[in-house]
């Protein structure tokens, strides 16, 4: 697996273009699979049920996107991490990928010293308790022929008032938040290494998959958080996927 972590701002179309390419030569068998860290410059992207209402102000540029949720910002100081895995061999539980993914985002913020926890009926991670609950990351996947794409986003310290173009996810009546707007002096490079730390929660130990033939892969799907919980706990190997 390549663990990647790209300097400067990458422009949500070549993201897009990378992914796209990546996860085919995964599925393929002629390329490793990536765990892929960029910052994008500031813009929203629509996931596959983005309500038209829920873009306020397009003040920035807008993109379509592949991934399950709706309406979200990307923008410097907010690490995006895009996840190209085969699920093939890690169990095909999209589910189960999905919590995965926000077990691995809780984990490494506990690192950085900041509880986070997944809301009943909500979708990100969230922090904060009662009437001061804020929305730290969100998820967004996309999974082709076993492959996903696309991931987390944690807000390290954007600019929150960015998220005012947009109903972000869908929630208007939470707010968004940062490590920075928790008074956190961990950096980007602090979260970079708190991932790293905690990524076997998230790829497990991949197993043979079971026996394929022409016809059988999955229709595409695009999900994101906010589903019912896993029926079994996270053992590690096949299973924390």
């Amino acid at each position: 697996m390549e663990w990647r972590v790209e300097p400067g701002l990458v422009e949500y179309p070549d993201a897009l273009a990378v992914m796209e390419a990546r996860a085919a030569a995964i599925r393929e068998g002629t390329a490793e699979e990536l765990i892929w860290l960029v910052e994008h410059p500031p813009l929203y992207t629509a996931g596959t049920s983005a309500a038209p209402a829920e873009l306020i102000d397009a003040r920035f540029p807008v993109f379509t996107s592949g991934r399950g949720g709706r309406y979200t910002y990307h923008g410097p100081g907010q690490r995006v991490v895009y996840v190209m895995i085969d699920l093939d061999v890690r169990g095909r539980d999209l589910r189960d990928y999905v919590a995965a993914l926000e077990e691995w985002v809780i984990a490494a913020l506990a690192r950085l010293g900041v509880s986070a926890f997944v809301a009943p009926g909500r979708i990100g991670v969230w922090v904060g308790a009662g009437a001061g609950e804020a929305k730290i990351a969100a998820l967004g996947v996309r999974v082709r022929r076993w492959v996903t794409s696309h991931g987390i986003a944690v807000n390290v310290a954007p600019d929150l008032s960015h998220f005012g173009g947009i109903v972000p996810c869908g929630l208007a009546d939470y707010a968004v938040t940062s490590l920075a707007a928790l008074g956190s002096s961990q950096t980007m490079a602090d979260l970079d290494v708190a991932l790293h730390a905690t990524l076997p929660s998230l790829i497990g130990v991949a197993t043979p998959p079971p026996p394929r033939s022409v016809g059988t892969d999955p229709p595409e799907r695009a999900m994101e958080t906010g589903l019912p919980p896993r029926s079994h706990p996270s053992t590690g190997g096949s299973a924390s996927l």
